[in-house]
């Protein structure tokens, strides 16, 4: 192994580190707005919206997401009249918008059961409050429900975000040219495939690490009150 070739494969892959961060940033955000519908469908007591949406999150979880990025770039195709006739197909025509389109339906599926888990997680007491307060509908999901719900589910929704990084690696397969798919195009010009997929690793590992030190962060600005419960318990400890 030489390590010169390595650090050179490096710099080399970083030049698709803005598209990966791009992919992951859109794909995540739309991933969970829609999260956040499908929850709330999956939680209603209308069996017209919960239905759907448990059979949506049971067929995207239930799937390979290559799978689905192939459906929606290549199986698309097959309906091009169609989609012309609606004016779709200048946005399935592209693999930039077909890979975050894809990676946005699955984070949705996954983020929605995370979400689920934190809008049931609110306790009667807090939703009771809001409404001695005066709040009802959505106004208390504005400021009660959906506020508690997301900063409870937001460790696990932190993972999500984490495998929304390297699920942008799949993209390479509809030639796009992020991290992976520099990566491929290097093996393919060397014959070196060991020192380039370590390199990729690198820059993943150091994207992965710099998030999740940032969810931390995040839960812990979020959180006040459970730092002084820290700070409670270790001094009964102590004692």
């Amino acid at each position: 192994m030489d390590p010169r070739f390595v650090y050179d494969s490096f710099v080399q892959l970083l030049a698709g580190v803005p598209l990966t961060l791009e992919l992951t940033a859109f794909a995540f955000s739309l991933g969970l707005l829609l999260a956040v519908l499908i929850a709330l469908m999956q939680i209603s007591g209308l069996r017209i919206l919960r239905i759907p949406a448990g059979a949506y999150v049971f067929a995207i979880r239930g799937t390979p997401l290559l799978v689905q990025i192939f459906l929606i770039y290549y199986g698309l195709g097959q309906f091009r009249p169609t989609l012309q006739s609606l004016g779709l197909w200048q946005f399935f025509r592209e693999a930039y918008w077909c890979g975050i389109l894809a990676l946005s339906l699955n984070s949705a599926a996954y983020g929605s059961e995370v979400l689920r888990g934190g809008l049931q997680s609110v306790s009667k007491r807090e939703i009771e409050a809001g409404r001695a307060c005066g709040m009802s509908g959505l106004l208390l999901y504005r400021r009660i429900i959906l506020p508690l719900a997301l900063r409870q589910s937001l460790p696990a929704y932190g993972n999500e975000l984490i495998l929304m990084v390297k699920a942008t690696s799949l993209v390479s397969i509809i030639t796009m040219m992020e991290v992976t798919g520099i990566a491929a195009r290097l093996i393919s010009e060397t014959y070196r495939p060991v020192e380039v997929f370590i390199a990729a690793g690198t820059i993943y590992l150091i994207i992965n690490f710099l998030l999740t030190r940032a969810v931390s962060m995040l839960d812990w600005w979020l959180t006040p009150h459970l730092r002084g419960m820290s700070t409670i318990g270790e001094a009964e400890q102590a004692k």
